[in-house]
């Protein structure tokens, strides 16, 4: 392979990787592979002497690097709202997302619904980063039906979050006992405990 063929090679990879991370759902993968790709073309224009490209890509990675900061942030812009089953944004955002919760929850479906009694919608900002469903099952404990957080939110952000303000909701321990795809190592991580009754989590 000759110099310039290898050139050509590292501006169509650079390309090839900013190209593929719009087309990821989770921000924090699209930041990334974007820097990857910003970082290679920019090596690539330096190397062709095309200055405006590397100065444009470089502005890219710094924008990148500061968003990706923000997003490893824990004390993130989120906001719990109480919401209800019936109407409004949740029954919205449960369609929305169907495929997608049934990958992780495949027993949930729209109809379950109704027998919530409990309903919260996490948001970041003004976008909807999560979904927290269930079920009071007595004094200060609640039978999850759905814990959900969107492709985008998906880091545990959401559910450091969530788990911190829900003790201000009068709700101190929360248990899963439904089926779930993968969702197992999740929420040991966040900890949650394996007993009889299903996975549960003191707060």
């Amino acid at each position: 392979m000759d110099t310039n063929m290898l050139i050509e090679g590292i501006g169509y990879l650079g390309s090839l990787l900013v190209v593929v991370s719009m087309l990821m759902t989770s921000v924090k993968k699209l930041r990334i592979v974007n820097t990857t790709g910003s970082f290679i073309f920019t090596v690539y224009a330096l190397i062709i002497h095309s200055y405006p490209t590397a100065l444009m890509n470089a502005c890219l990675i710094i924008i990148n690097i500061y968003q990706l900061i923000k997003l490893g942030r824990r004390d993130r812009n989120y906001r719990l709202i109480r919401g209800f089953t019936d109407s409004g944004a949740i029954p919205y955002l449960l369609e929305y997302y169907a495929e997608d919760i049934n990958k992780f929850f495949p027993d949930v479906r729209p109809e379950g619904l109704k027998q919530c009694d409990t309903a919260y919608l996490i948001t970041y900002e003004t976008t909807p980063a999560g979904l927290f469903l269930g079920n009071m099952t007595g004094e200060g404990e609640m039978n999850i039906w759905l814990d959900y957080a969107t492709p985008a939110y998906r880091d545990s952000s959401v559910g450091d979050f969530l788990y911190k303000q829900l003790p201000g909701e009068g709700i101190r321990r929360i248990v899963f006992s439904g089926r779930s795809e993968g969702h197992e190592g999740y929420m040991r991580k966040m900890g949650f405990v394996s007993t009889d009754k299903g996975f549960v989590k003191e707060l």
